[in-house]
């Protein structure tokens, strides 16, 4: 059974060495310092054990990988989790440079936890990861183009708060981590994320606010609050001279066009089986702007159906987030972006719209 104490004191000593050297114990120096550990609680009989629901102030940072599923579904299970693996890689190695400390890897995500440290260090700590985190994703994708591999994007998180450090479970399986609602509230603002995006709350921004660039402030609807929520996009870090990348893939040659679609809302992981009518005003390689007659929320979550009658195919299943909302008199006009696309759908939606293009340009 993991030891409370024995995770703590090799999350001091992790932070300790990163301070002092710049760098941090790998998992397996890692694993024989918590032998040494247990084996000394266990002959001083576990003496001067800290309370192990002791509340503290942290910053969570929970990152996801989008259209992950897509990936998975479409690639050998080797080259699945090697993109894992090189992925969780270079971002471990992030993390612990900043300081961080890894709660828990979930299937395509990572729950991070910052202390607050001294002068609220640990919040710069925590953005500071956050960026070079995207960076890293865009050396990555770098990489991965030139061997005909996917691309994969990060939608970022953070949120500072008072958690409670709790050892749960049994003698079967036991697990140490934060718990609270500052850490729902993490992952409900990581869900708002667009690919390659970093957003932070109120709170964590109240806290940098003077170091960091960030766009104008987003109210969101968040399960579970009945106030709005404040969100901000990090930009950039003057300071440091870092800026998280902009993804130039989201802009793209638009055509006019009247499509009829189908979509579906989402919620959660879950599709409603009713299906809804709009009409796709343009189209682009990553999104549409559509109308609607129910009005959404932004950054509500969709799938979309629709026919590219110039190419002859269906477009179905096809995962989208809703990224603008423009109310008009008799119905709404909702800026939806992909999130996930097989290559066959990306193939004939570019075709689609260069095909217009041409038609266009030969009149």
């Amino acid at each position: 059974m993991k030891d409370p104490v024995v995770h703590e004191a090799v999350r001091q000593i992790q932070q300790i060495l990163a301070e002092e050297t710049g760098a941090a114990l790998p998992p397996s120096a890692r694993s024989r310092v918590e032998k040494v550990l247990q084996s000394t609680l266990g002959q001083l009989g576990g003496v001067a054990r800290r309370d192990e629901n002791a509340l503290r102030e942290v910053t969570i940072m929970l990152a996801d990988l989008r259209g992950f599923t897509t990936i998975a579904a479409q690639q050998p299970a080797p080259v699945v989790l090697d993109l894992l693996n090189r992925c969780f890689i270079g971002m471990s190695e992030i993390i612990f440079r900043n300081q961080g400390t890894i709660d828990k890897f979930m299937g395509d995500s990572i729950l991070v936890i910052f202390e607050s440290g001294r002068d609220g260090e640990g919040v710069m700590n925590a953005v500071t990861c956050a960026v070079d985190m995207q960076c890293a994703m865009e050396a990555l994708n770098a990489a991965h183009k030139a061997q005909a591999l996917p691309e994969m994007y990060f939608g970022i998180g953070l949120n500072t708060g008072r958690v409670m450090s709790a050892l749960l479970g049994s003698d079967l399986y036991s697990e140490y981590t934060v718990i609270g609602d500052e850490v729902n509230l993490a992952s409900r603002i990581e869900s708002f994320s667009l690919r390659g995006q970093v957003l932070i709350s109120d709170s964590t921004w109240e806290r940098c606010r003077d170091r960091v660039v960030t766009g104008e402030p987003m109210d969101v609807f968040v399960k579970g609050r009945s106030k709005l929520v404040v969100l901000r996009e990090v930009l950039a870090i003057p300071g440091s001279g870092k800026s998280v990348p902009r993804q130039e893939i989201r802009r793209s040659p638009r055509v006019q066009v009247k499509l009829p679609f189908n979509y579906r809302a989402m919620l959660g992981d879950v599709v409603v089986p009713e299906a809804k009518m709009g009409c796709i005003l343009d189209i682009g390689y990553h999104g549409v702007l559509a109308e609607i007659a129910v009005a959404p929320a932004r950054f509500d979550e969709i799938t979309l159906e629709f026919e590219l009658p110039l190419v002859g195919q269906k477009i179905a299943d096809l995962y989208g987030k809703i990224v603008k909302v423009v109310p008009k008199d008799d119905c709404t006009r909702v800026g939806v972006e992909f999130l996930s696309m097989t290559p066959e759908q990306r193939a004939a939606i570019q075709l689609f719209v260069q095909l217009l293009i041409q038609g266009t340009e030969s009149q």
